[in-house]
């Protein structure tokens, strides 16, 4: 049996169905790419919206700490030799273009300490601390006489951060059971700016 050659409206057909079916496909895949782009945008803001709640939580659980060792400092720093007559929360200080800020700053006649406190104590919390303990006089020139001194607080303090900030001068505030303890030995010398 004889074949037949395809006539060039059936090669014109053919080439129009394929083009056709090309076409359909090419919007489908078009139509799946913006389906995942655009789930890809709400992934996106909901991974931005989490980071925001997260931060809002770790803001809050230092104003916790905060709270918690405000009280605690007057007896903790007195349990040291350090008398205590004032402890001001939040102390943010501004001078020629430079400043810094203290979560708590326990003041005596004589003497200072001034305290980070955090949720999760990190090395980089404890470097940031000791620069900002370094400006203090300069920025606030009615500390410039006293003995300044530094502490970090925390609910969570991984060891290797402790031995770092002990090593740097700092007192280490923690929790011990129901309460906060300076985690420094009783032969710890604290640091004087």
């Amino acid at each position: 049996m004889p074949t037949t050659q395809p006539t060039f409206d059936d090669i014109m057909r053919l080439f129009r169905e394929n083009a056709e079916q090309s076409s359909q496909r090419s919007k489908e895949i078009d139509r799946k790419f913006d389906e995942i782009a655009e789930q890809s945008k709400q992934t996106d803001r909901k991974i931005k919206e989490v980071a925001v709640s997260i931060g809002r939580l770790g803001n809050r659980l230092g104003e916790f700490i905060e709270e918690a060792v405000q009280p605690a400092a007057v007896r903790l720093f007195r349990e040291r030799g350090i008398v205590v007559h004032e402890v001001y929360q939040n102390v943010i200080i501004e001078r020629d273009g430079d400043g810094l800020e203290f979560d708590l700053l326990v003041v005596n006649d004589q003497e200072a300490v001034g305290v980070e406190c955090k949720s999760n104590l990190r090395m980089d919390d404890v470097n940031e601390h000791l620069e900002r303990l370094a400006k203090l006089k300069r920025l606030s020139p009615k500390y410039a006489n006293y003995r300044l001194m530094g502490a970090v607080a925390a609910m969570v303090i991984p060891e290797n951060v402790a031995r770092h900030a002990i090593a740097q001068g700092l007192f280490v505030i923690g929790q011990s059971g129901e309460h906060l303890k300076i985690r420094n030995d009783a032969r710890f010398v604290p640091m004087v700016w």
